[in-house]
């Protein structure tokens, strides 16, 4: 499970009036687990004369902190202690919901990142769903009785039973809904090629368990109930991306219209798909075997995919995000030419994941994982001082047996243009890692290359008709460092 983190380094006077910090410790051979009973500062006095300054803290959002502590020998050393005072990231809006719900429930930067109207007409639309919910399972019932479930004298109890069943099956699928949009809201801005293409394999696949029950039965509802759930996870995928789609397409401002226009060709398609529908149905070799009707499910689903991905494909977004970012980025470090916006688009992989590219970069790293275990303060000082000018913090993992993976963690105020100058350094890297055998040498060279090519790479860009001004690379903010510097 990760956590959010952010790192405060202070800033270090020779002036400075110091007071006593006092720890109640339990210390082990690396790290001490301490408690802090005296106000903080920056140093620390020991009684054999030596002083302890704190280089940087990293504060947790399950209210716990680690403080990083440089002794006169340059040996670092972490405590971790119990804070839990508001250093947190919770919103200033709704204080008494816990911070975990609201990353659930509220677009990632709330309420920065909304206007402000949007919570009251959320906290509105809430019960406004819920009443039209229960309309819609109190007139099911109503539907399963017109169209003759039961003739019986238990005509209304078995719709009402029958009603149960099939809204149940419903909320269940809706548990898909609820999941992707709480936890993925914030990849759909990015890439919603992808989840656009992925909605439609998970939907196939929701459909299966559909196709399934004239086979079993007896296990209508658990079925049924799983594909609704896959549908509805797709739903949750596709909706969202569409409406990504729907705002690149209105380049006039004129959002309204082209989604209008974009159900009248839905609507269309949808009554030519069900009449040819109900056209096959009326065959009858179609209705009395079932194995050529999965085989005719099968062969349209797969021809249905097919035209999704190339339907896809055409899209040409003149923004960069992470996908198109390492296509631009490598073509520049090798020293080829920038592509434009159609060339980068027909490149790029839309059913690849982030995971598994090459090179591999990790973003929103604590300083512990970028140290690699190790203890000498004199690699975290020069860290510090190689990325002053930068807004992020970029190191090799250099653990044995590791393939070549980049580390990030991003400072305070890092924007889509710290990602990408931070992704090219690392393709700078990749691409001449047998250049120098100290790590701080190769470090020092790309930073140095990076200063004088990447303006040249950003106006490039912009020439070929890119989108420098709206960059779709978010900042990870698992860790967030703030501004410092050290004396």
């Amino acid at each position: 499970m990760s956590f959010a983190v952010q790192l405060s380094f202070p800033i270090f006077k020779s002036d400075t009036t110091t007071s006593r910090i006092q720890f109640s410790c339990n210390s082990s051979s690396k790290q001490s687990y301490c408690s802090k009973e005296g106000p903080e500062d920056d140093l620390d006095s020991r009684s054999d004369g030596s002083q302890h300054q704190v280089v940087l803290v990293e504060r947790y959002m399950n209210g716990t902190s680690k403080r990083y502590i440089l002794d006169d020998e340059f040996q670092l050393t972490t405590y971790l202690e119990d804070d839990f005072n508001s250093y947190g990231f919770s919103s200033k809006e709704m204080p008494w919901l816990p911070d975990l719900v609201k990353d659930f429930v509220l677009p990632a930067g709330f309420p920065g990142s909304v206007s402000d109207d949007y919570l009251e007409y959320m906290l509105l639309q809430f019960p406004t769903n819920v009443t039209a919910w229960i309309c819609h399972t109190l007139v099911t019932s109503s539907l399963l009785k017109a169209v003759g479930l039961d003739y019986s004298s238990a005509t209304t109890a078995a719709a009402s039973a029958a009603a149960i069943r099939w809204v149940s099956k419903d909320g269940i699928g809706a548990v898909g809904r609820f999941f992707i949009g709480g936890r993925f809201g914030k990849l759909f801005d990015d890439d919603p090629k992808q989840w656009r293409m992925y909605a439609d394999f998970i939907g196939s696949a929701g459909s299966i368990f559909d196709l399934c029950t004239p086979l079993y039965p007896a296990y209508f509802l658990p079925l049924a109930s799983l594909g609704n759930l896959a549908k509805a996870v797709a739903r949750g995928l596709k909706d969202p991306s569409f409406r990504v789609i729907q705002s690149h397409f209105a380049v006039s401002g004129n959002l309204g219209d082209v989604a209008a226009k974009e159900e009248v060709w839905e609507v269309s398609a949808q009554l030519i798909g069900l009449g040819l529908g109900i056209l096959l149905l009326s065959t009858p070799g179609l209705v009395n075997s079932y194995p050529v009707l999965a085989s005719t499910w099968m062969t349209m689903r797969l021809l249905h995919l097919w035209l999704r991905y190339q339907s896809l494909s055409v899209l040409q977004f003149n923004t960069v995000n992470l996908k198109r970012a390492r296509i631009l980025v490598n073509l520049h470090v090798s020293g080829l030419t920038v592509l434009g916006c159609e060339e980068c688009n027909k490149m790029e992989n839309i059913l690849s994941w982030e995971k598994f590219s090459v090179p591999r970069i990790v973003f929103g790293v604590p300083l512990s994982d970028m140290l690699g275990g190790e203890t000498s303060g004199l690699k975290v000082k020069k860290l510090l001082e190689l990325y002053a000018k930068e807004k992020y913090i970029l190191v090799l993992n250099q653990q044995p047996f590791k393939d070549f993976e980049i580390l990030v963690s991003f400072k305070d105020g890092a924007t889509s243009l710290s990602v990408l100058r931070s992704v090219w350094q690392s393709y700078w890297l990749y691409k001449n890692q047998s250049r120098q055998e100290n790590t701080f040498d190769q470090l020092k060279e790309s930073l140095h290359d990076l200063d004088h090519q990447f303006d040249k790479f950003l106006q490039q860009l912009r020439d070929v008709g890119w989108d420098i001004n709206n960059i779709k690379l978010k900042v990870s903010n698992d860790v967030v460092i703030e501004d410092f510097h050290v004396d």
